[in-house]
């Protein structure tokens, strides 16, 4: 890209977060699946294709049972959260859990459905997320996307390719939301690259070494810093802040967007290439060279 050049907006354009809609809650007609007991779980309503002697296991409370959900179109996983079953269930109990629920009664999904983890604030190590995925794909599902509170979780699941958003814990944000400005999460360090079909969300700032491939996507509250070649769709200040920036050492990206400010690459392809820094100034977009940016110029 051409130093300390002006990109312009581009209205047409607009970075559509893959999914976004799939991690909302929704409640299940009772009527239309009378095999349930509405009463196994009070806050949500019944859950989709479990049978009233496996929806409870003895001895377990609502919240220590891995659960299924039927939404949109897609499965939801819901891990029990790690605070309440530390010394309780181990891992290979959960795992066993997770098995007798994907056997159990009649399946409500179609082969191939996509499947959505929300893994809370487990912690899961590759091992586990490998596990979880081989026994989803014995029962005809496909593992596409992974929501935890956890940064070793995250690393973890986009190191194995899988879509990762990590949004605030529910009581932090309960506890801050008389607070303003709310302060970023730690940075999200990643060694590894973006694949095409993969999106990375974190309400902070994500310090990335490796590349982002087109159709891959780095979106993030804070800032973005690509130790390699950006290629594919990079999001700073996704929260609105346009004081955000993307650094890459190679800058060709499908996509760019700091905030409400969008541009795309330009058509004609540069043989060199040296680190550049993206950010906003006067509305729009601008890109210059690493070394000859200057943090004043974004108004810090």
């Amino acid at each position: 890209m051409a130093s300390d050049s002006s990109l312009p907006a581009d209205p047409m354009s607009k970075l559509t977060p893959s999914d976004e809609s799939s991690l909302s809650t929704s409640e299940t007609n009772s009527e239309t699946n009378p095999e349930i007991d509405p009463e196994t779980d009070p806050e949500t309503g019944p859950e989709t294709g479990l049978s009233p002697e496996t929806s409870k296991p003895p001895g377990l409370n609502l919240h220590q049972q891995v659960r299924l959900k039927s939404e949109a179109g897609q499965v939801l996983l819901l891990l029990p959260p790690q605070s309440e079953t530390a010394g309780e269930l181990t891992w290979q109990e959960l795992w066993q859990q997770l098995k007798h629920r994907l056997n159990a009664g009649d399946r409500f999904w179609q082969p191939q459905t996509t499947v959505i983890l929300q893994a809370g604030d487990r912690l899961l190590d590759s091992r586990q997320l490998q596990e979880l995925d081989e026994a989803l794909q014995e029962a005809q599902l496909k593992l596409k996307r992974v929501s935890t509170y956890r940064r070793q979780t995250a690393v973890a699941a986009a190191t194995a390719g899988y879509c990762v958003e990590q949004p605030e814990p529910e009581d932090s944000l309960q506890n801050n939301s008389v607070t303003s400005p709310q302060a970023l999460a730690e940075p999200l360090y990643l060694n590894n690259t973006v694949r095409s079909g993969t999106e990375i969300r974190h309400p902070g700032t994500v310090i990335l070494v490796g590349d982002v491939n087109p159709g891959g996507a780095v979106i993030a509250e804070g800032d973005i810093l690509i130790w390699g070649r950006l290629r594919g769709i990079a999001h700073a200040g996704a929260a609105g802040n346009p004081q955000c920036l993307i650094m890459a050492l190679q800058m060709d990206p499908t996509q760019i967007r700091i905030a409400n400010a969008v541009a795309r690459a330009p058509s004609d392809k540069l043989l060199d290439y040296y680190p550049e820094v993206a950010y906003v100034a006067n509305r729009a977009i601008r890109i210059s060279r690493a070394a000859d940016f200057n943090f004043a110029s974004r108004g810090r």
